[in-house]
């Protein structure tokens, strides 16, 4: 965790350092992480968080590019026969590239691919005689492609709030004859530092 604040530290002010006409800021909210797929009907979703670093980067009055570097707490919990149930904790340093296009003042539709990398995975598991923690990073993909549609709000001052949905396209577990995704509801919300000086995007 330490290591993903740090990183996150050093992206915003180093951008703020070297980037000319783009708005830096910051954005945190609330994950409902799932896995979709093959044979996932008996999954529910966990519920995380998400923090770190974005940029509003104008195009056009109404169209701009939002890129991102944020951590997301992703998995699933479940839920098996005789009190066995558990969850899977997938954690990734991911890194969205929105389209935003404006559609009224200060409300924008989004679109874009997102990449991601596991920091790490976990399977927390509970039974009656037996409880735990195991690293389970072997069986997952190091690297995890999604694409994520959402909408977005951002007041004259900066303040913002989004929410957003993003769909994996790429396989999650190393080795498994089905095929399962990533799949998070996301609700968030955010500031731009630079937004009460500059003009509306």
């Amino acid at each position: 965790m330490k290591k993903v604040i740090l990183v996150l530290v050093i992206a915003l002010f180093g951008f703020n350092a070297n980037a000319q006409g783009v708005d830096f800021g910051v954005k945190a909210g609330v994950n409902f992480a799932s896995v979709s797929g093959d044979d996932t009907d008996d999954l529910n979703s966990r519920t995380g968080f998400h923090f770190g670093v974005i940029a509003g980067i104008p195009v056009s009055d109404n169209f701009s590019v939002q890129p991102e570097l944020v951590y997301y707490q992703q998995g699933t919990e479940y839920s098996a026969s005789e009190g066995y149930d558990g969850k899977y904790k997938l954690d990734y340093l991911n890194i969205p590239i929105m389209a935003q296009f404006q559609v009224a003042d200060g409300l924008h539709l989004e679109a874009g691919p997102q990449f991601g990398f596991l920091l790490s995975a976990n399977e927390e598991y509970n039974s009656p005689g037996d409880s735990g923690e195991e690293d389970v990073s072997d069986f997952i993909k190091g690297t995890d492609i999604s694409v994520g549609v959402g909408a977005s709000y951002t007041m004259a001052s900066g303040l913002g709030i989004g929410a957003r949905y993003n769909l994996g396209v790429s396989e999650i577990f190393e080795e498994n004859s089905g095929k399962n995704q990533n799949s998070v509801i996301q609700i968030s919300v955010s500031y731009l530092f630079g937004k009460g000086k500059s003009n509306d995007w």
